[in-house]
């Protein structure tokens, strides 16, 4: 199997996690076996998302440490999956699991705030979702190594800003823009969405050139996984948005 893509944005797909895998899986991946697997898991992290939704509405201030939790371990799952890649036939439903727990916590947060702003959130995030495919396999958008490039700097700043802003908040700094509803907050807001929503396009031009490279199979989980992170990312973008311009 040849060298893949070096500069991929997504860790998901790193040339290191398909050299794991090329010598011991069987078959290769597909459309419809990605598609499958991606719709499972969605299904996992609608259903346990659902029910946490509802348990968590009765713990209180119990809820920001379960929602610490989830994040924490969703992270580590994630990048675990990238160093053994044989197991995320295993992980990968785990991984959603995780992402139900976080996404019902942060569901109950802004849904007994905000009156019908779940659904809204939920048919934003897979209209995106479908225009998104749309402009990808219409080559509206094309996925070029400088659009690579430029993603990997935008959602490289987002992180650092996530992660800045989770740090400060331990010594009781907080970041007006990343909470309030100024019109900067709401601009960084809808920035962020913006990139998430093109980070689909990563998705979809990775798990097709590796489709046609004839990647193992096991590269279906993988590729579903990084697909289910970016739909998730991108609800709790929206309902951050959603929130604000509610308020």
């Amino acid at each position: 199997m040849g060298v893949l893509d070096k500069k991929s944005s997504n860790p998901m797909f790193k040339e290191a996690v398909l050299k794991r895998l090329e010598t011991i899986d069987s078959g290769t991946m597909s459309v419809n076996g990605t598609i499958t697997k991606t719709i499972w898991l969605l299904l996992i992290t609608v259903i346990t998302g659902a029910c946490s939704w509802q348990f968590m509405l009765s713990m209180g201030a119990a809820l920001y440490p379960v929602l610490f939790v989830s994040l924490i371990a969703g992270a580590i799952l994630f990048y675990y999956t990238i160093k053994n890649p044989n197991n995320a036939h295993i992980t990968a439903p785990v991984y959603a699991v995780i992402e139900g727990l976080f996404v019902g916590v942060v569901t109950a947060l802004f849904g007994a705030m905000f009156e019908g702003i779940v659904v809204n959130a939920i048919i934003l995030t897979f209209a995106t979702l479908g225009v998104m495919l749309f402009l990808y396999t219409t080559k509206i958008i094309k996925v070029t190594e400088k659009f690579k490039a430029i993603m990997a700097m935008a959602i490289g700043s987002i992180a650092i800003l996530y992660l800045a802003t989770w740090i400060l908040g331990f010594f009781g700094v907080i970041l007006p823009f990343m909470h309030d509803s100024s019109p900067l907050g709401i601009g960084i807001n809808i920035a962020i969405i913006v990139i998430a929503a093109l980070s689909f396009l990563l998705d979809f031009d990775m798990i097709d050139k590796n489709i046609q490279a004839k990647a193992p199979k096991k590269m279906e989980w993988i590729g579903s996984m990084a697909l289910l992170a970016t739909i998730v990312w991108l609800y709790i973008e929206f309902l951050r948005l959603l929130s604000r311009l509610q308020d």
